[in-house]
């Protein structure tokens, strides 16, 4: 674990490298206490560069065995060496050299899992961002790009499977119980791609024929004994692999592509390539084990990592500031890969409600960042919903601005113009701007500034003079180093909505430009009129959430009313459902803290019902209207002074009036969505079960609610029927002994089971109220939970610390004592894991007081611990600055 050293990269410094490594090769000889790895390196001093510049190689903790220069040892004098740096004082004045380094790991202690590590007897790499520099010396920067050939040798009762990037080239025996195999990666590729599994794994295999008639072999790798629980994971893969062709003309590149799933992993998943390493809860999935929503995501995480093949490999990112260059597009395009899979209308919805909840608390604390940041102490901490999910609607708004022809031309030619690149974000704007002929400097900004812009909206009505107008302005509020801001260009989409939900057709536009229903805000302040409008019409904003903006609308109830009703946007009928919901929750929480009995529109209560039983709209979105917004959600539009416990107040009042109000309906609905047909995971089923399930939230609320929900335990017969009962037992009849019985007979069942334990403790994590900091911490002591292990981690502590607003936020600040003991614990294993804990405390300044008081007291404790990592350091410190 590297300690904080206080170094800042800055984008503004960035220089390309006085040397280049064109080929390497690796050795391995695996063992658990004692891998050693022979790296031989073709450098080439890049012309210009002074013969006597120093090569300086990047490390992190190694042990340093041999060095040598053209098959001759290097001179002590020649060199200096430590476990974070090689630098060769005097290189060859030859243009290109081979430099061969050795160096000894042992992987079996290595529990941050960066680098090469071994969990389960598996033997596992992790190199994204820096954690190449863990297992050779080596320029390990994205701009490198290098051929590489890997040998690995191992005993094979210890590790009969051993994998690496590229295509196999050969294998054999050794003698003595050892074999060896050996790669070949074709592609040149930056060192954070590099990926290494060694152990005894099961395989399940298939093919893929590419567009062009060539095939694939397919192999997904996971603990002997699991493969029947990898199908699904190989569906969304061949899927995956047809729909880039058709929807980017991307077809694959090598012979063959693995994935391999590990228990003991950082991240979701990596890209590495030909040889993609996912966590296994991203891969392994059947009825009785994965919820509908684990099934989603494994669909999108393959998808996503199989896109970054041409995203993120193939055309990689310069530097790590363009780090949204291939996460922020890969999103973007595993986002649309599952618009299409399943519906697009209730996953653009789902995608906002993820960025509302994740990346707008960012853009409005003190973690805020652009989606290309400017400077960084520790890139681990940029790995995040800015770069990410802001970066992928970056990515849909310059399709919104150019046209769907002219971004897929664009993208064409990005393809064609930038492969086997390391590439920068002006390199992507500028191919969008060559294809459709548009200037798009003032909407790069996205790029640059951090922050969420707000829109300030009104509306008028001249009957007489056929005019409807619409008084736009545009803010972006200051964030940590950006107090003054620059004006951007938002795309506004948006429709006029007339009598019985029919579009009202305009004539000619002043104001602003209006293009293909979509008004193009680039000043402070637009008047925009629009002539031929007879009589005043509902505006529905922001449709499709064409910009990732906050709307401050004038506009009267009866219009949202309206729209909640009749809106022909998907994403803008559930919004103003949404706002309605949202702006009673507010009202509650005052009548709460007021000392006021909360009281609710009864039109309201009754929308509620309509939605539900409305048969034309499809049971997903049904299901997500009915969703009440979270406390967190609720918090983050109050904005400050925060009182959790009276946010959960005002939230259970409205879903206690809704349930009381639509009772018989939602029993009556309840019962004609029973699952009499066999299990599948397609979007219709997933569809009809959240909203049977929704339903169960609001009637167990009612006289009769346990027993009901205790039943549908019983009965469930699939994963996603049985964790939702458990959750309504656990949440909303805490203590029952129905509740009680459903925890243990679920332990029971499933304790043998990772990954479903982690539902269990997520559950319980998640349980309102002050007891639940005792409830964790019992937990922790727990025999299936594992400080250790990165799924187990944040299915309790996370959940708890992320997700428990009541719980993790205790006026007493018991909660963050508890928080501060155990990142710090976690840290000492797992820095990454640590910082990212971290990040729960990130809007402490928003709650009241007292708890804002015991909230920024933990993070100071954190702050002035010995010893602390580069990662949590970084993230403590910003959010106290």
């Amino acid at each position: 674990m590297r300690t904080d050293t206080g170094q800042v990269f800055k984008l503004e410094d960035y220089r390309p490298s006085d040397y280049l490594i064109p080929e390497t090769n690796l050795e391995f000889r695996l063992s658990p206490q004692a891998t050693i790895v022979i790296a031989t390196l073709t450098v080439e001093r890049r012309h210009g560069v002074a013969v006597s510049a120093p090569l300086v190689l990047d490390g992190d903790g190694l042990s340093l065995k041999r060095v040598e220069i053209d098959g001759k040892k290097v001179k002590p004098s020649d060199l200096t060496a430590s476990p974070d740096q090689l630098t060769l004082l005097k290189p060859p004045s030859a243009h290109r050299f081979h430099l061969l380094v050795e160096t000894e790991l042992a992987p079996d202690g290595n529990e941050a899992l960066m680098g090469l590590y071994r969990s389960n007897n598996v033997y596992c790499t992790q190199c994204e961002a820096e954690g190449f520099r863990r297992i050779t010396y080596f320029l390990d920067r994205p701009d490198i790009l290098s051929v590489y050939t890997v040998r690995i040798e191992a005993p094979r009762h210890e590790a009969p499977l051993l994998l690496s990037n590229g295509n196999p080239v050969d294998k054999g025996d050794l003698g003595d119980g050892w074999h060896y195999s050996v790669w070949h990666d074709p592609f040149p590729k930056p060192s954070y791609l590099f990926a290494l599994v060694a152990g005894n794994l099961g395989r399940v295999a298939d093919s893929f024929v590419t567009m062009s008639g060539r095939k694939v072999e397919l192999g997904i790798y996971v603990e002997p004994g699991k493969e029947t629980l990898a199908g699904y994971a190989m569906d969304a893969l061949k899927r995956s692999m047809r729909w880039d062709e058709e929807a980017f003309g991307r077809e694959y590149d090598l012979d063959v592509f693995n994935i391999v799933a590990v228990s003991d992993f950082n991240m979701g998943a990596m890209e590495n390539k030909g040889l993609n390493i996912f966590n296994d809860k991203y891969v392994l999935a059947d009825r009785e084990t994965a919820t509908d929503a684990d099934f989603a995501n494994i669909e999108a995480i393959i998808a996503h990592e199989y896109f970054h093949n041409w995203t993120g490999n193939r055309i990689t990112c310069r530097d790590w500031f363009q780090l949204c260059l291939k996460e922020g597009l890969t999103v973007f395009r595993d986002h649309e890969f599952s618009a299409d899979q399943r519906s697009r209308g209730v996953k653009r919805i789902a995608e906002v409600r993820t960025l509302r909840a994740h990346q707008f608390p960012e853009d409005q604390g003190p973690l805020a960042h652009p989606v290309r940041p400017r400077r960084y102490r520790e890139i681990n901490n940029f790995y995040t919903a800015t770069v990410y999910e802001k970066g992928s609607e970056v990515v849909r708004m310059i399709r919104t601005i150019v046209g769907t022809e002219a971004f897929r031309a664009g993208m064409d030619l990005y393809f064609e113009r930038h492969d086997g690149e390391a590439a920068t974000i002006e390199d992507f704007i500028k191919v969008f701007e060559d294809a459709s002929g548009r200037d798009l400097s003032q909407f790069a900004l996205w790029y640059h500034q951090a922050g969420t812009p707000n829109l300030s909206i009104s509306s008028s009505h001249n009957p007489a003079a056929r005019e409807f107008t619409l008084e736009i302005e545009q803010s972006v509020p200051p964030t940590p180093s950006e107090s003054r801001k620059r004006l951007m260009h938002i795309p506004l989409a948006f429709g006029l909505i007339g009598a019985g939900g029919k579009p009202v057709e305009y004539g000619d536009v002043d104001g602003a430009s209006v293009e293909d229903g979509v008004i193009h805000v680039r000043k402070r302040r637009h008047v925009v009129r629009f002539s031929g409008i007879a009589e005043r019409p509902a505006v529905s904003l922001n449709r499709g959430f064409s910009a990732p903006v906050t709307l401050s609308v004038e506009q009267k109830a009866d219009d949202q009313f309206f729209l909640a009703r009749h809106d022909g946007d998907a994403f803008s009928r559930w919004q103003a459902f949404n706002t309605l919901l949202t702006d009673a929750l507010i009202a509650a929480f005052r009548d709460i803290l007021g000392g006021k009995q909360p009281a609710f529109p009864e039109r309201l209560i009754e929308l509620a019902g309509t939605i539900a039983s409305d048969e034309t709209l499809e049971p997903a979105y049904r299901a997500l209207a009915l969703s009440l917004p979270g406390e967190a959600d609720i918090a983050r539009d109050i904005g400050r002074n925060i009182d959790p416990d009276a946010i959960h107040a005002a939230r259970q009042a409205l879903a206690l009036a809704i349930a009381r109000a639509c009772r018989d309906a939602f029993a009556r609905l309840y019962g004609q969505l029973v699952d009499t047909g066999g299990f599948s995971p397609d979007a219709a089923s997933a569809g009809r079960r959240a909203l049977r399930n929704g339903l169960l939230e609001y009637l167990s609320l009612l006289p009769g609610g346990a027993a009901l929900a205790a039943e549908h335990f019983r009965s469930a017969t699939n994963m996603t029927d049985r964790a939702a009962a458990l959750s309504v037992l656990a949440h909303r009849h805490h203590g029952s002994s129905e509740a009680i019985e459903a925890l243990a007979a679920f332990e029971q069942t499933y304790a043998n089971d990772p990954l479903v334990m982690d539902k269990w403790f997520l559950i319980q994590a998640s349980v309102p109220g002050p007891q639940a900091v005792d409830t964790v911490r019992a937990l922790t002591a727990h025999r299936a939970f594992s400080m250790g292990n990165p799924n187990r981690v944040r299915s309790l502590i996370g959940t708890f610390s992320s997700a428990n607003q009541t719980g993790f936020h205790r006026p007493d600040g018991e909660a963050y004592r508890f928080f501060v003991q155990t990142v710090l614990e976690v840290e000492k294993r797992n820095p990454q894991v640590a910082a990212r804990l971290a990040t729960a405390l990130r809007s402490w300044r928003s709650l009241e007081p007292g708890r804002q008081a015991k909230a920024r007291e933990a993070l100071l404790s954190i702050a002035n611990a010995e010893n602390l990592s580069a990662d949590l350091r970084d993230i403590v410190e910003r959010t106290l600055a």
